[in-house]
């Protein structure tokens, strides 16, 4: 078999340029690993991908979660240290807006509405967040915290939808 010889100068340049050019058509993305709090076996993962258009695409899936509906949020700090999860804040709200439903006019920016739980404890939540980034800037999930919460959010009690403690939380990478 004989080897076509090309001068390593146009090969280095080929590759940088292929390579820089796949970095920059891909987009920007983070993600987090739900561990389990209050005494919860609650797991599970997060994504979330910005959007072309703007936005973000966050896709979470959960496990070993009691069934039913639970409330999921970002929250203000990445921070999960505490055993209850508290350490991470109240709800991610950079445009100070009041608590709601995510296709609510209105509503804080980590408000990411209810994720359903089936018998067999997993769940997964696809849903497009067009008030956040990926990227850095003022409304960033980077550096913030994804909590699955104990009870289903009624998506209008201020300014926690009423949705009990915290089962599992993330910080989102």
């Amino acid at each position: 078999m004989a080897t076509k010889r090309i001068p390593i100068g146009v090969a280095t340049c080929g590759i940088l340029l292929a390579g820089a050019l796949a970095a920059a058509d891909k987009p920007a993305s983070a993600s987090a690993r739900l561990e389990s709090r209050s005494g919860s076996t609650v797991t599970g993962t997060a994504t979330f991908t910005e959007l072309p258009g703007g936005g973000v695409k966050a896709v979470v899936h959960v496990e070993k979660a009691p069934p039913g509906t639970h409330g999921l949020h970002i929250h203000e700090k990445g921070d999960c240290s505490d055993p209850e999860a508290k350490s991470a804040g109240g709800h991610f709200n950079p445009t100070s807006m009041p608590h709601a439903g995510p296709m609510d006019a209105q509503h804080h920016a980590g408000d990411l509405g209810n994720i359903e739980i089936k018998a067999d404890g997993t769940g997964d939540l696809e849903i497009t967040c067009p008030m956040l980034t990926v990227k850095a800037g003022p409304n960033s999930v980077v550096g913030k915290a994804v909590i699955f919460h104990e009870k289903a959010d009624d998506l209008k009690t201020q300014p926690t939808g009423n949705a009990g403690g915290r089962l599992a939380c993330g910080v989102i990478q």
